[in-house]
């Protein structure tokens, strides 16, 4: 059966004010008359319609961990669901190698292309594999259980859960001339939590690695005299992420990676305070869990650590939007770009064939409507 989203609808092309009907999952059809300019989507007088928003940094939300296993995985998905993100990636802590397994073991069911999605929760594209193999100097809020890596472990693991995405340091003994033999296995390769020099970071790009993980974010700063992973990243990169929450990065840091870096896309990097009002969770599981408190905004670790964030992408689209970002360049930092990352050709617009994932909203940019994959999910306006 037809159904169908009144509004402002975000094309490819621009805004049109008009209808987008879907069936089946799929968008079949956009019509409407073109916007001549965008600020008069914000009149108040239609809905405005968006591609959903694709996080490909998510360790948790809703008081609940991806590392805990599929049930607390499934509980992230609805929560971030709920707040517009149609898809994401689950995105894993540095732990010791068995806990890995584990997680990877539990979640592998769940995120498998075939997998059935559950109702009213957003779709799980896969896994990044943030850690083990970061520098030790630079963990940031990860534990302390770094280790080189090595193709036939990564291999191991994408057997037990598909991994999309590894972070990585390249200045890590090995690891440059591994980054090469993982993209050619498919994988993206993230520069991050990296002590490296500006040098390692270039040739970290040459070797094959892909974008930059939370960039500023545990990575040696940028100096004019030693530009260090900050400065190769706003140099070189075509693609890296940013935490939008103008906490974790200030806004005026965020406005230069988005003049410098042209694929930089918006993750969350959310951990279980996600969509939770202020107190205490847990980031990881098991010896590698980590005791974090969410208060003001921020999540950090007891010595005051910034640790992921408490972040949902509906919140994101109004930060870029604050900045300065008109409304559709914001959707494409959080929708487009990161489909294009991860070659996913059927998200992050909205066009026809398309997956009818979309988000609604107000003159606020306030979320009164989500659909992931054709499925009308209700979603959430308060953090309780």
């Amino acid at each position: 059966m037809v159904a169908r989203l009144q509004g402002h609808v975000l094309t490819p092309d621009g805004f049109v004010t008009g209808t987008l009907e879907h069936e089946g999952g799929r968008i079949t059809a956009i019509r409407g008359t073109p916007v001549a300019d965008e600020r008069t989507v914000r009149d108040g007088a239609h809905s405005i319609v968006l591609p959903g928003f694709i996080d490909l940094h998510v360790h948790g939300g809703g008081g609940h961990d991806v590392m805990d296993g599929a049930e607390a995985a499934q509980a992230v998905a609805r929560r971030h669901a709920a707040h517009g993100t149609t898809s994401m990636l689950a995105t894993t802590m540095t732990a010791p190698l068995e806990e890995l397994r584990a997680a990877l073991a539990a979640l592998g069911p769940l995120v498998r292309d075939e997998a059935p999605r559950a109702p009213g929760s957003a779709r799980w594209l896969g896994i990044h594999l943030e850690g083990p193999y970061l520098n030790p100097k630079r963990l940031g809020a990860q534990p302390a259980f770094a280790r080189r890596a090595t193709l036939a472990e990564v291999l191991a693991l994408h057997a037990l859960a598909p991994i999309r995405v590894i972070t990585l340091a390249p200045e890590v003994e090995g690891h440059l001339p591994l980054i090469g033999a993982l993209r050619d296995a498919g994988f993206r390769v993230q520069v991050g939590h990296s002590n490296g020099s500006y040098e390692e970071g270039v040739a970290a790009l040459e070797a094959g690695a892909a974008g930059f993980t939370h960039v500023f974010n545990a990575m040696s700063p940028l100096h004019q005299r030693s530009p260090g992973m900050v400065g190769a990243a706003l140099a070189h990169a075509q693609y890296a992420e940013l935490i939008a929450d103008l906490v974790t990065v200030h806004a005026g840091a965020a406005r230069v990676a988005l003049r410098a870096i042209p694929g930089l896309y918006c993750v969350s990097d959310a951990t279980a305070a996600a969509g939770m009002p202020d107190g205490d969770y847990h980031l990881g599981h098991g010896a590698g869990a980590q005791r974090v408190r969410k208060c003001l905004g921020a999540v950090r670790l007891a010595d005051g650590t910034l640790a992921g964030s408490a972040l949902t992408l509906d919140q994101a689209l109004r930060n870029l939007v604050q900045i300065g970002l008109g409304v559709a360049e914001a959707s494409r930092r959080l929708a487009t770009l990161a489909a294009q990352y991860l070659g996913l050709a059927d998200r992050g617009r909205l066009v026809v064939g398309a997956r009818a994932d979309c988000v609604v909203l107000d003159r606020d940019l306030c979320l009164r409507g989500v659909l992931v994959e054709g499925e009308r999910v209700e979603p959430r306006t308060s953090e309780a």
